[in-house]
């Protein structure tokens, strides 16, 4: 995973949460909307996307060899 995924994923998350804690998100919206957040955090964390991996996208730049 590349920086520019992992900086857009975590202040995808943080809007998402502050939404949350504003009020402005409620209900089961709001849990599912938090849920995703967490794996959003969770995987700029660990710069890997479980997604990614079946389909063979990256969004990491390659190293010329």
């Amino acid at each position: 995973m590349g920086i520019a995924d992992r900086i857009i994923r975590f202040i995808i998350a943080a809007t998402i949460f502050v939404l949350y804690l504003n009020g402005t998100l409620s209900g089961l919206l709001a849990i599912v909307l938090v849920l995703l957040a967490a794996v959003f955090v969770i995987t700029s964390f660990v710069s890997f996307c479980p997604l990614y991996a079946p389909f063979g996208f990256s969004t990491c730049k390659l190293k010329d060899r």
